[in-house]
């Protein structure tokens, strides 16, 4: 099979490469952190005027009707320089579920301004006691006249403190899976926002008696629309991942090449030359997974969820890989925050955690080879 890229996707992949490297440094990128969150950054600014922001969305929405590997370019580039922007958890994600869900009339509002960079969403959907399962939930939705009432809490919802809304999963007293939108600083909702491993912004939700109108209830039963955007989520993270592992790699062989040891570059010890080949065998392994997942998002719902199962279990395997080899091979240096290394092997320990764990993901992939057997 042909992997090879378009001339426009090859145009994306360098264009995004010039603007991480000129704009997201190790100094850049820590002055972002440290940044106020009230406000888009001017990096998310550059990214709408690029046309990022509508890339991964349908022509239907106004989008630019970008595929898998579309996507897969941009997370990559991301990936590669550790970009603290949330685009795949502020923007990708609730945005793809209000392209699937939303009405005309609920797009123009929440949608459209989305694309354009004015403001950003978070995804609500995970629960302290559910372990990763998106569908079980507690989180319950009442109809008090002809309003709706939520009540819940939700765990982990990453970009909370920037989100102008809150896209967030309930049950509905038919049993199905419902879907609202929840402003933020609406009355009833409290939060507890911290920054995880990795320094992306996340925080704790709590719904108690929150009253909202008709019209920000997005679905009476989300429940395939919310599989296929985990699919879509998971395919993007495993594409990161990449980035963040190439990096990696890259920098621990050349941390390997100038310390010297002995009197010659740690490079020339066979035992190290070992491991780095082991860590690049993780790596390429991963890029084909990666691969695999961004071309199976438009498959039968079963098989999408088994290959993308299948990815993420084993990306998150090797990120934890190539983040521990990179750690030891750098040595006491490598647990420091000045050693940039540092702050990928975070970002990959952690990468194996969002939207489900590789032990997670394994017991989908034996459920499935069970069931077909």
């Amino acid at each position: 099979m042909d992997f090879a890229l378009t001339d426009e996707q090859r145009m994306l992949e360098e264009t995004l490469t010039r603007l991480v490297a000129d704009q997201v440094s190790p100094e850049q990128r820590r002055a972002m952190l440290k940044a106020p969150s009230n406000e888009a950054s001017p990096l998310w600014h550059t990214f709408a005027e690029l046309g990022l922001l509508h890339m991964p969305f349908s022509e239907e929405v106004g989008g630019l009707g970008g595929d898998g590997t579309d996507l897969m370019i941009i997370m990559q580039a991301l990936g590669r320089g550790l970009v603290p922007e949330a685009y795949l958890f502020g923007l990708v994600m609730p945005g793809q579920l209000l392209a699937l869900c939303a009405n005309q009339a609920q797009q123009e509002s929440w949608l459209a301004p989305l694309l354009e960079g004015d403001h950003q969403l978070a995804l609500a959907w995970q629960e302290h006691s559910a372990r990763y399962d998106a569908f079980d939930i507690t989180t319950q939705a009442s109809q008090q006249g002809d309003q709706w009432q939520l009540n819940g809490r939700k765990d982990v919802v990453m970009n909370l403190e920037n989100a102008a809304a809150s896209l967030v999963t309930a049950k509905l007293p038919s049993g199905k899976l419902g879907l609202f939108l929840v402003p933020a600083g609406i009355q009833g909702i409290s939060t507890h926002t911290y920054r995880t491993l990795d320094d992306q912004p996340a925080g704790d939700l709590s719904l108690d008696n929150v009253t909202l109108p008709p019209e920000h209830c997005l679905s009476d039963d989300v429940t395939d629309a919310l599989a296929e955007v985990l699919a879509l989520g998971r395919a993007a993270l495993c594409a990161e991942a990449i980035g963040a592992m190439e990096t990696a790699c890259d920098q621990t062989l050349e941390y390997l090449k100038e310390r010297k040891q002995f009197g010659l570059p740690l490079s020339t010890f066979q035992a190290l030359q070992h491991r780095m080949v082991d860590m690049h065998l993780h790596l390429e392994q991963s890029r084909s997974m990666a691969i695999l997942a961004a071309t199976s998002l438009t498959l039968p719902p079963q098989e999408r969820d088994y290959k993308m199962a299948a990815a993420k279990a084993y990306c998150g395997e090797s990120a934890r890989f190539i983040a521990e080899q990179a750690i030891q091979l750098h040595g006491g240096m490598g647990m420091t925050e000045e050693c940039y290394v540092a702050h990928y092997a975070k970002r990959l320990v952690m990468f194996d955690h969002y939207l489900g764990d590789s032990d997670f993901h394994l017991e989908t992939v034996s459920e499935q080879i069970g069931t077909a057997a």
